[in-house]
């Protein structure tokens, strides 16, 4: 019985990890993906960051990609940049690549 409670600890723990590794890449391609869109609305150094900031916020509101895809494009199109979905999913997931490649790194 001992063993099998150890056994079952471990993939608690597994599981535990696993979940964190995603919530953690996620937060980073959420970020890398609101540094782009801070490129492209021109925003200057010192004001990326913080919106990179909202855009890692805003994946809080619904699950799934939505609440980000739509943040971003609404703030495009308040400066008269038109991007579609499709462009703006190639972007996050072009982030999410990336985003995995840093934190495999570390």
């Amino acid at each position: 019985m001992k063993a099998f409670e150890d056994r079952q600890k471990g993939f608690e723990a597994e599981f535990k990890r696993n979940q964190e590794q995603v919530f953690r890449i996620t937060a980073r391609r959420n970020k890398l993906f609101g540094l782009w869109t801070a490129e492209q609305l021109g925003l200057p150094a010192d004001q990326a960051e913080p919106y990179a900031r909202t855009v890692v916020e805003a994946d809080f509101e619904k699950p799934g990609d939505s609440d980000v895809i739509e943040k971003v494009q609404k703030d495009l199109a308040a400066k008269g940049i038109s991007m579609t979905e499709p462009q703006l999913r190639a972007e996050l997931d072009r982030a999410a690549t990336e985003a995995k490649r840093q934190l495999m790194e570390k």
